[in-house]
């Protein structure tokens, strides 16, 4: 985790304090099963609870423990029986060192979910405003880079919006797929650990029971979380580079916000740069880096092995750190972004009139010429006008072919921009609802 792309409530899911406390609340939780089933007495699962409870784990020594035992779990395991005391030998009972990482795992990884769909939540709700406010902000559409035919700012943001939406669904059902418990013992047949245990802590720790473990939760399961992190990356940078390619000078139609005091360059004061939406687009570069190695823990030796433990430590913390991060600066963007509808306007109209070409073409369909006959009438005054030898629309007119079959009038009805605003309304009751 790197701090300068880290924010704290993300951070804490992944701290050594959080890690141990959840490792307690799995071991305690399992004691509290084993005491109502008298497996261990119910004194002891009680001094486990108030011993441990409140206790804030030494990080330093349990470190130094795990320097002489080259096992975590174990130095853990230590370090509270110095805290507990002689109960400390009724925790642990049957259980295995993956009941405690995995479990503790997917906690860790349920709690970064419920941020990461709390941070789409935000930033939909950004786009939402941004959308409605520029319903019919009129704009060109490009398709190749290259002007297509009209449409509206608001209905980019829509795009978005109903894409981030999809982000919202997927990642609560990554959620749901991540949300397991094991506490099976060794290679996970329950010879040491009665089933009933492991319903008990899954139900206290906000799981559901792994139907069936090995030694360790089966990494499809992870697979699919981390595959949806990058799912989400992808659709951050799809919406960055969007408002990057508006903000070059030429186009200029949106704008990052810039503060009283900000510096785009060292060297050229005039610079104002769309940082942020580039930092976005490296940073999810990196998210779905992690998509890899997360698919490549999937297959493990018979019923465990480590190799993905040394990839968890790194792509949990780093893919959800940075993806949190990302979702947030991408909400202050959108909330700050600056547009200019009379750019858009101006590029609207750049290609003098070209964008109603469509519109030419099947209004003459319609009097009865060929598609192909159409087609060529219309681009051959569409390359000219291209070229700039003249206005489309006055181009049109003194093409004799074309009076033929369009009235001045009836040409002149096919060039107004409010034709494409139609069906606007539509489009946002469909993403958004009845407002």
């Amino acid at each position: 985790m790197i701090p300068r792309y880290t924010r704290p409530e993300m951070a804490a899911i992944w701290s050594p304090q959080t890690r141990f406390r959840i490792w307690f609340e799995i071991e305690a939780h399992a004691a509290d099963a084993m005491a109502e089933l008298g497996i261990i007495p119910k004194a002891a699962a009680a001094k486990i609870w108030s011993k441990g409870k409140n206790a804030k784990f030494d990080i330093a020594r349990i470190e130094e423990i795990e320097r002489e035992t080259k096992h975590d779990v174990i130095a853990f395991l230590t370090h509270l029986a110095e805290i507990v005391g002689p109960e400390a030998r009724f925790v642990h009972q049957g259980m295995t060192s993956s009941d405690v990482l995995d479990t503790c795992l997917n906690v860790q990884l349920v709690r970064a979910a419920d941020l990461l769909i709390a941070d789409v939540e935000k930033l939909n709700a950004a786009l939402k405003r941004r959308a409605y406010e520029h319903k019919f902000t009129l704009t060109i559409g490009r398709s190749h880079g290259i002007h297509g035919e009209p449409t509206t700012f608001g209905l980019k943001l829509a795009y978005a919006y109903a894409e981030f939406d999809r982000a919202k669904a997927r990642l609560e059902a990554a959620r749901r797929e991540v949300a397991t418990c094991a506490i099976s013992g060794a290679v996970g047949t329950f010879a040491q650990v009665d089933p009933r245990i492991e319903a008990h802590v899954a139900k206290a720790m906000g799981l559901s029971v792994e139907p069936i473990s090995t030694q360790i939760i089966p990494r499809d399961r992870h697979a699919m979380y981390f595959a949806t992190l990058g799912v989400v990356a992808a659709s951050i940078e799809r919406l960055a580079t969007e408002i990057r390619h508006l903000q070059r000078t030429e186009v200029l139609e949106a704008e990052e916000f810039f503060s009283a005091g900000q510096k785009g360059s060292s060297a050229m004061p005039h610079k104002r740069n769309p940082v942020l939406s580039e930092n976005l687009v490296g940073l999810t570069r990196m998210v779905r880096a992690y998509v890899t190695p997360a698919l490549e823990n999937v297959a493990l030796w018979h019923e465990r092995d480590i190799s993905h433990s040394s990839v968890e430590r790194v792509i949990g913390p780093d893919a959800t750190v940075t993806l949190d991060f990302a979702l947030n600066r991408l909400e202050g963007i959108i909330d700050k972004l600056i547009v200019y509808p009379d750019n858009m306007r101006k590029n609207l109209e750049r290609l003098g009139g070209l964008v109603h070409s469509q519109r030419v073409l099947l209004a003459l369909t319609q009097k009865g010429m060929t598609r192909e006959d159409a087609y060529a009438l219309v681009q051959r005054n569409a390359m000219k006008a291209w070229r700039g030898e003249g206005d489309f629309a006055a181009l049109l007119k003194a093409d004799r072919e074309m009076r033929k079959h369009l009235s001045e009038k009836e040409l002149a009805a096919n060039f107004d921009l409010d034709f494409h605003l139609a069906q606007v309304d539509t489009i946002f009751r469909r993403v958004f609802g009845r407002a």
